[in-house]
């Protein structure tokens, strides 16, 4: 037996505000938890669970997977809020809630992952040249992407700085990311030009002296995250690039890492530029690139030698002709 669902969800406030003023969560967290968390309450009450127990919550696991495709990894990060909550309504004494099952249901097996993708060096020079600099939007938009690539910054990272984040004069950049984690960037001569020709038009935007974000909209607001895809898309389309993956603003977050690994750059390094807790979390991002992959095989002791064979003249291949086994 567990917890009548009118209890479970009342708490739910009170779960998100403790979040977020005790374990001090990004807004991005809380804003995946709440949507988890209403996901699950509309399940619960439209196939009219009474009470959260094992059943309730297997038939939720199968609703995710069948009506809703999700994956693996997203089942199994819903069912984390889950316990995250529950945890909570432990802490606040609400009746039976040592017996709820989130812990007990099985783990969804998510497979191997899938190595991101990252758009080669000629790609990105492709993208930026699409981008009309002789215009304000433009020269915004430049600053903005070129943010992304030259730092590894997330999109969300990039739609939360302010104008105070950024400081000129030392070549840094504070950056809050997921878990509230504060980390500084430096930043490159050429980000810092890119930065100071964007700020010049920055107060012809409207309203922009109004607001406190970096980068602003036309109507003066903070920038919002769909803008900034939707603008990618523009100038993907602009570029006429023959990409085969989905490009997105996170894709040159994992070009960053891709290009600073094909230059050597250690992995701790790049773990802290992109703000991960551990190298597990970085290692997909750093991916070898098609050029580094034939550098490495032609490398292989067979292929130097036939390569050397074949500079001095085609060897002597003998074909076997008449051949007839013996019986």
């Amino acid at each position: 037996m567990g917890v009548k669902a009118i209890d479970f969800f009342e708490y739910m406030d009170t779960f998100m505000d403790y979040r977020k003023d005790i374990h001090e969560v990004s807004d991005q967290t809380l804003k995946s938890n709440r949507i988890d968390l209403d996901l699950f309450k509309d399940f619960i009450f439209e196939e009219q669970f009474k009470i959260i127990d094992g059943p309730a919550t297997m038939a939720f696991q199968f609703y995710l997977k069948e009506d809703r495709d999700n994956c693996g990894a997203s089942i199994n990060r819903k069912i984390n809020t889950l316990k995250s909550f529950s945890h909570f309504l432990r802490a606040m004494d609400v009746p039976k809630a040592d017996k709820l099952p989130f812990y007990d249901v099985l783990k969804i097996r998510t497979g191997y992952r899938n190595r991101p993708n990252a758009l080669s060096v000629m790609h990105v020079k492709s993208l930026f040249d699409s981008i009309d600099r002789n215009t304000i939007l433009g020269t915004r938009n430049y600053a903005l992407y070129a943010l992304m690539y030259q730092t590894g910054l997330r999109v969300g990272e990039v739609h939360s700085l302010d104008l105070d984040s950024i400081d000129l004069e030392k070549n840094q950049i504070s950056v809050i990311g997921k878990g509230n984690k504060k980390r500084t960037l430096h930043l490159t001569d050429e980000m810092h030009q890119i930065l100071v020709e964007y700020l010049a038009v920055r107060d012809f935007f409207h309203k922009a002296d109004e607001s406190t974000a970096l980068f602003v909209s036309k109507k003066g607001n903070r920038l919002a995250i769909r803008t900034m895809e939707d603008n990618m898309k523009k100038l993907l389309t602009k570029a006429n690039m023959k990409i085969t993956f989905n490009v997105t603003c996170h894709t040159l977050r994992h070009s960053f890492a891709s290009h600073l690994n094909d230059k050597d750059v250690d992995i701790l390094v790049i773990q802290s530029l992109l703000g991960h807790s551990s190298t597990r979390s970085t290692e997909p991002y750093i991916h070898p690139s098609m050029e580094k992959i034939r550098q490495a095989m032609e490398k292989l002791p067979s292929v130097i030698y036939m390569n050397k064979r074949f500079k001095k003249g085609l060897p002597g291949i003998k074909f076997q002709h008449n051949c007839h086994r013996k019986e």
